[in-house]
């Protein structure tokens, strides 16, 4: 039996910069962390030469082409497992439709279980890579790269999107008791909405030439965080996420809606100091940066609304059991 465990994100600013519509033209930039909840994925070997799948559902095929859950499919023709195997998905908390990444999150957990059911053992940069290839190339998804590279490496990382299609996640240098502020800081509220980020996405990569100028400043606010970070200042950052989401909201019209719009401007008057909606918006998750002095103010404030405490995670996708009977 084989399990891995890769973490969900938290996005803070730059996404949508690492669209490749984008990146090879203007170089794109995003700060981002993984955080201690997560996606397991377990691969165990079977006495006869069926394909069992359990997530929402449950398959049971002969053949891999006949899998419907297009992950697994997908990530079974890339590591050769061919028959004679049980795979299950299971999750921290709801996998879709939440902001939090868990699509790439998936694919970055089968990849890396289904990698050492065969014996190999992968680094984070190849459970990326082929993660990318396999969501936005063979699949044809409207996403960027962060998300597989967020679960890949973990941590907190500053992560670059050159115009030479070459990417590099780095981390940020922080103390400790800057990483400490900085989680204490950080507040996460389920708006109940979940939504497909696919729509989304696609207005967003389609309104690409037409919106370089904010997407460039989006890239830019990427390393001024990263310099905030490293300087120890979290007190700008709760600024910075407010413009993130103003620029993130001229994407497109689907990023937000009234609703949205209602419970983040609660939360301001609350206190808070800024946030954004994690991922590609509509939905899912309200990330909040807030001083701790003011943290019950906001959840009074968004007292119908439940919270996900959470910290940050330095650790990316890994195996936590490994047996081969």
């Amino acid at each position: 039996m084989f399990i891995s465990q890769t973490p969900l994100r938290i996005s803070f600013v730059g996404g949508g910069t690492d669209f490749r519509e984008f990146y090879v033209r203007q170089g794109g930039a995003v700060v981002s962390s993984a955080i201690d909840k997560y996606i397991f994925v377990i691969v165990k070997e079977r006495f006869d030469d069926k394909i069992v799948i359990n997530y929402s559902k449950k398959e049971i095929v002969d053949r891999v082409d006949e899998i419907q859950h297009e992950l697994v499919r997908e990530t079974m023709r890339k590591t050769g497992v061919e028959r004679g195997v049980e795979i299950t998905t299971l999750a921290d908390i709801p996998s879709e439709g939440t902001g939090l990444g868990s699509s790439s999150t998936v694919t970055v957990g089968l990849l890396n279980a289904l990698y050492a059911y065969t014996g190999w053992s992968v680094s984070a940069e190849t459970l990326a890579v082929e993660a990318c290839r396999i969501e936005i190339d063979i699949l044809g998804k409207p996403i960027g790269k962060q998300d597989q590279y967020i679960a890949a490496y973990g941590g907190l990382r500053h992560i670059r999107f050159g115009t030479d299609d070459v990417v590099e996640a780095e981390p940020i240098s922080v103390t400790e008791e800057t990483l400490r502020l900085f989680s204490e800081q950080t507040m996460l509220f389920f708006t109940g909405i979940q939504r497909s980020s696919s729509t989304i996405l696609a207005d967003q990569r389609e309104n690409i030439p037409d919106r370089e100028a904010v997407l460039c400043r989006m890239r830019d606010q990427a390393t001024e965080a990263r310099v905030m970070l490293e300087a120890g200042s979290i007190d700008g950052l709760g600024p910075q996420l407010q413009t993130a989401w103003d620029l993130k909201k001229q994407l497109s019209d689907k990023v937000s809606n009234d609703s949205i719009n209602d419970l983040y401007q609660r939360a301001l008057e609350a206190g808070a100091a800024g946030g954004k909606i994690s991922g590609a918006g509509g939905g899912g998750f309200l990330l909040l940066v807030c001083p701790h002095e003011k943290k019950e103010s906001v959840r009074q404030a968004l007292t119908d609304l439940t919270e996900l405490h959470f910290a940050l995670e330095r650790d990316g996708s890994k195996m936590i059991f490994n047996v081969r009977r």
